[in-house]
């Protein structure tokens, strides 16, 4: 990023706008470039006025108008950090814009640069042709092993090499550098060592806290699905995809995976044994939670996602109903400005583009939401649809869910039970064998056949309520996504409950 800052210095550029939560590490960089190339540099706080590194001259102009009025008075070549000054500029006061409009025409003349500071872009639609927007990444492995040496000297620890310090370095990838430093320090109070276990679990905090991700730490796996024996392979043929030797291969990174089909048929477990057979960590996207009321924010919330996401791989980003957070990006203009529309472009542009190891997980129960331009073929490397599960799978679903709940599957008849819960999805079926569990502790005895038999007789399949829109699906699947489950497998087509 120093350089990059260097180059748009040395083109003249009068105004910047770095999108970081880390004042610190931005100063300590803005030092470097300052040093580099000769500049004076200034900060300036809603506390501290304008403050003259080099001087350490202290200009007191608390106030946004007498910082910009300041900003005037310094020499050329002067690059100048205005912290949280976005703050000011959200309510579009006029009198502001208009100075900023005026001391950024005249520090173009002077090589002067304003570089604007803010956890969040915020800027009034009168600016946004005046200043440049750049993200600042989060710190890579080699900038947070600084932070680790740090910690260890001052722990007085023996220092850290090889697969350790690799381990505990990709348990930190997607902190920033205090939050690295402080779960470092964390982990040593701890277990008075650093533990890349205890670093992952409170990235897995940190990164909870804005709301729009979230670590899964899931202990599902392949053996966790009954059937979808397709999708299975395919999975399993990219289980090395993310390692050494498929780049030196010259494999390009997958995707992602879109799996559309019924409620209950075990797409959300797929997305979660992903990760599993990848062996990478999990992060949950709540799309919905991305869009907010204030103007910048729903753009702002989706970079936060794409850098924090990027920052963490290899690693897989799973949207769960993606056609409910995305429902909006249909509407016009005329009814939300047209934000869902071009966070849903900036989403589908980064998918398209992307280049970090972030395999994309997403899962859909109505295809009729999606628009067009997601399902097609650049997005995602494959369309799964995922249909009522078949006899063979039914009995799978049977022995793990047997199994599951404490109970040995011996005891069951798999293939009746299976017949008899044709048209049912695995959730259906779990939800009958608990309802068993229920009827047999409440008559104080194991549940067996006949209990689930009669937990069967009151119980509505979602085939049943649903069957015009399970077939509209499965009409619309035909030719147009790959199926999950082998056709050769099937002794029958499944049917819907009539």
């Amino acid at each position: 990023m120093g350089v990059r800052i260097v180059h748009y210095l040395q083109a003249g550029y009068p105004g910047l706008y770095l999108v970081s939560p880390e004042d610190a590490r931005v100063e300590a960089e803005l030092n470097q470039v300052a040093q580099s190339i000769n500049y004076n540099l200034a900060f300036w706080s809603v506390i501290s006025g304008l403050v003259e590194t080099k001087s350490k001259k202290v200009h007191q102009a608390q106030e946004p108008i007498e910082a910009l009025q300041a900003v005037e008075s310094l020499p050329e070549k002067s690059i100048v950090l205005l912290k949280d000054f976005h703050l000011f500029l959200a309510d579009a006061n006029p009198i502001l814009v208009c100075k900023m409009k005026e001391v950024l025409a005249d520090a173009k003349t002077k090589n002067k640069t304003l570089i604007i500071l803010g956890c969040r872009l915020c800027l009034p639609p009168e600016l946004e042709r005046e200043i440049t927007v750049l993200d600042y990444a989060l710190p890579d492995k080699p900038q947070l092993g600084i932070v680790l040496d740090g910690i260890v000297a001052s722990a007085g620890l023996p220092s850290i090499h090889g697969d350790d310090r690799e381990k505990v370095l990709e348990a930190a990838t997607g902190l920033t550098t205090i939050e690295a430093e402080n779960a470092f320090a964390l982990s040593y109070v701890q277990a008075k060592q650093i533990d890349p276990v205890l670093v992952a679990k409170e990235k897995a905090q940190a990164v909870r806290k804005s709301g729009l991700l979230e670590i899964i730490d899931t202990q599902e796996t392949l053996y966790s699905i009954g059937g979808l024996d397709v999708l299975k392979t395919w999975l399993l043929k990219r289980k090395s995809a993310f390692s050494h030797r498929a780049t030196e291969y010259g494999l390009p990174t997958p995707k992602g995976l879109l799996i559309l089909g019924i409620a209950g048929t075990g797409k959300s477990l797929t997305a979660k044994a992903t990760a599993k057979v990848f062996g990478v960590p999990l992060l949950k996207l709540d799309a919905g939670r991305i869009f907010a009321s204030l103007v910048g924010q729903s753009e702002s919330n989706l970079r936060s996602v794409i850098q924090t996401a990027e920052a963490i791989a290899p690693c897989c980003l799973w949207i769960d109903e993606i056609e409910k957070g995305f429902s909006g990006s249909k509407s016009s203009g005329s009814t939300d400005g047209g934000t869902s529309s071009r966070v849903f472009g900036s989403f589908l542009s980064w998918m398209q583009e992307k280049k970090a190891p972030v395999f994309v997980v997403a899962t859909a129960n109505d295809v009729s939401q999606l628009p067009p331009e997601m399902l097609r073929k650049g997005r995602w490397d494959e369309l799964f649809f995922v249909d009522l599960p078949n006899q063979s799978e039914r009995e799978a679903i049977w022995k793990i869910q047997i199994s599951r709940y404490g109970r040995d599957a011996k005891d069951f008849d798999l293939v009746q039970l299976a017949r008899a819960t044709d048209g049912l999805t695995g959730s259906e079926i779990e939800a009958c064998f608990v309802e068993a569990l229920y009827a047999g502790f409440d008559q104080d005895r194991e549940p067996t056949d006949l209990t689930i038999a009669q937990v069967l007789t009151d119980f509505m399949p979602l085939s049943k309520l649903m069957a015009e829109q399970i077939g509209a699906l499965r009409n619309w699947a035909k030719g147009r996504a790959r199926y999950a489950t082998s056709p050769v497998s099937e002794e029958r087509r499944r049917r819907l409950v009539t």
